[in-house]
């Protein structure tokens, strides 16, 4: 018996799709776009749009493709990118970095997972003050990916809680792993993440009684991001006596520590006495230094830490960092070792003081529009504005890009409790900051 197919019905047998397209001749050629027979990760599906800030740049793309003549004109207040060169000294580490590569005496290859062990014993004694022992400093490519593979770490079995307003990352991440369920489109929070309110009204610190249920893994920012609310020593006790309480882990994101100018404020959570045995703290160069696109971070996981079972944390994060990860390249962490010299340092606080009175400029600008009030941009660098009553977000927003042609953040990108307000960076050069806030006056005044 002969059998024959349309090639049709052969691609629909072998699980593909048929496009026809013209061939310009009169007759039509077929592509096949073939479906493999995996499927998606569940996990992936209930992710809500896109991410922030990826969406930000589509939103921009598509207004200056729709105002091509408006290119030069806009100024960018939205994601937290660092604008100014990287430091004289700072880049000598980074060249010398480079040039040792080719040389015979100056060649390396792979290094310890962990990261070299002069820039982990540096990293302790220059930004810790000794708090830390190098042997629990991992230095990676950044406190983002770090965040990534601690939850890689904890599993989909934990609860976590993060800040409402929060740095995105912290829940689309336990989304991924598994950890929640759907989201809830009226609330637009998702089933199986405890959200803790940071608002005006409380003063960006949540109520820890009030967290139901309890937590497995705290996820918190100070300074803030996007609040701008720096912590204080009293509320940073609350929440480490919380976690031993309740045999929480707490996990402490500091990448904004260097803004800091409040004295008394601390910068490390490990400044709080029995932080060691609930504590791990992501950080990372890319504010300190300009180190964006170089990208170079660490994760501390002090040794007292340990899971229900009694196993060390550091174990399992260190097993995660040498499988998943072969080390932060030679030549950025040669630029690390120079951030960390007397020069180095000093060249950071030049860059951060540039960018807090950009910040400051920021504030000041709203705090002479009516209707407008203002947090953050003192301990950190970026402003957080509560919006006159009744408008959203993401109207303000591109309002704004189209009448100022000046690029925010809506504040409801970084969650629920995010709506009603702005986030504006103060990571733009200060012309560009000035002239922002001179056409914002001129709009919203």
């Amino acid at each position: 018996m002969k059998i024959s197919f349309t090639a049709t019905a052969l691609l629909s047998i072998l699980g593909a799709t048929t496009a026809f397209t013209s061939t310009g001749y009169g007759k039509a050629s077929t592509t096949a776009l073939h479906a493999s027979g995996v499927e998606r990760n569940p996990n992936f599906a209930k992710l809500a749009g896109g991410y922030l800030f990826p969406e930000i740049g589509r939103r921009r793309t598509a207004y200056l493709e729709a105002n091509p003549e408006m290119a030069d004109r806009l100024v960018s207040l939205g994601i937290g990118d660092t604008t100014q060169p990287i430091p004289d000294h700072i880049l000598s580490g980074l060249i010398n970095g480079a040039t040792q590569l080719g040389t015979k005496e100056g060649y390396s290859g792979y290094g310890d997972g962990e990261g070299m062990a002069d820039l982990r014993t540096k990293i302790a004694s220059e930004l810790y003050n000794n708090l830390i022992a190098t042997d629990e400093v991992f230095v990676s490519d950044g406190a983002k990916c770090d965040i990534a593979r601690l939850q890689l770490m904890f599993g989909q079995k934990v609860t976590s809680a993060v800040q409402d307003p929060s740095y995105p990352v912290y829940v689309d991440t336990s989304v991924m792993m598994g950890q929640t369920e759907a989201i809830d489109e009226a609330t637009m929070q998702y089933g199986g993440v405890v959200y803790m309110p940071c608002n005006a009204e409380n003063n960006f610190f949540p109520n820890l009684e009030e967290l139901s249920p309890v937590p497995d893994v705290l996820y918190f920012c100070s300074p803030n991001n996007p609040t701008g609310a720096a912590a204080t020593k009293e509320q940073l006790e609350e929440l480490v006596a919380y976690a031993k309480k309740n045999g929480s882990i707490l996990v402490f994101d500091a990448a904004y520590a260097p803004f800091i100018r409040t004295p008394g404020v601390p910068k490390s959570i490990y400044e709080i006495e029995g932080s060691r045995d609930v504590a791990i703290e992501v950080n990372s160069f890319s504010k300190y230094a300009g180190f964006t696109g170089v990208r170079l971070g660490w994760t501390i996981v002090p040794n007292e830490l340990k899971f229900k079972d009694g196993t060390p944390v550091k174990q399992d994060f260190n097993r995660v960092m040498s499988t998943a990860f072969n080390g932060a390249s030679n030549i950025v962490q040669a630029g690390g070792m120079t951030c960390l010299d007397p020069e180095g340092l000093a060249e950071i606080n030049v860059l951060i003081d540039y960018y807090l009175e950009n910040a400051k400029i920021l504030a000041d600008t709203f705090e002479e529009i009516p209707g407008y009030t203002v947090y953050g941009g003192k301990d950190a660098p970026y402003i957080y504005v509560k919006l006159p009553e009744g408008q959203k977000s993401w109207d303000v927003f591109s309002m704004i890009l189209e009448k100022c042609q000046v690029v925010t953040i809506p504040g409801a990108g970084f969650g629920p409790g995010g709506e009603g307000y702005l986030r504006l960076s103060a990571f733009a050069p200060r012309d560009g900051v000035i002239e922002a806030c001179k056409r914002l006056k001129e709009t919203l005044a």
